[in-house]
């Protein structure tokens, strides 16, 4: 299973959406640099690949709805970073993979996924604004096993896949 990095994001605060950067480094033990989430534990690094948005989008037009968040005067487009991913990927379905799976980011980096999804005890600052939040369903949460430099176009690889228990 392979795939792209096609942003990388970050934000100041939590609970809110992050901006996509140019280049990123992942911090083995404590995830993005620079981003409020950054520190010890299991959610380290955040994923969700564009297409859970592109089924987003596709759901709020089908709806009726329109994005309530304008970029640059068009109303109803989500951008990379709107669900507060600090890595959003095309062509992994991480609806697939499972806690212990590995990936490697661009030339040096290493994840391990932790959880899939999150529990939203209340309706965080993305949520209020967009209306629904892919991430407690399709959001992968992951630590750094091994830091490096991450950027847009960096390829991400399937590596390891915990085996089943005989």
């Amino acid at each position: 299973m392979t795939g792209v990095v096609i942003s990388v994001n970050a934000s100041a605060a939590k609970g809110t959406a992050k901006s996509p950067v140019p280049r990123g480094r992942l911090v083995e033990g404590l995830g993005l640099e620079g981003d409020a989430h950054a520190g010890p534990g299991e959610r380290q690094v955040s994923l969700l690949a564009w297409e859970a948005v592109e089924r987003q989008m596709e759901l709020l037009e089908a709806s009726g709805l329109d994005c309530p968040r304008s970029h640059g005067g068009v109303r109803g487009e989500l951008r990379p970073g709107d669900y507060a991913e600090n890595l959003t990927l095309r062509g992994i379905d991480l609806r697939r993979v499972r806690p212990g799976d590995r990936f490697e980011i661009g030339p040096s980096a290493m994840i391990e996924v932790t959880r899939i999804g999150k529990e939203c005890h209340k309706h965080c600052a993305v949520y209020k604004r967009l209306g629904d939040c892919v991430m407690p369903r399709e959001g992968v949460f992951a630590r750094v096993v091994r830091g490096g430099e991450v950027a847009p176009g960096d390829e991400v690889r399937l590596v390891q896949t915990p085996r089943a228990e005989p």
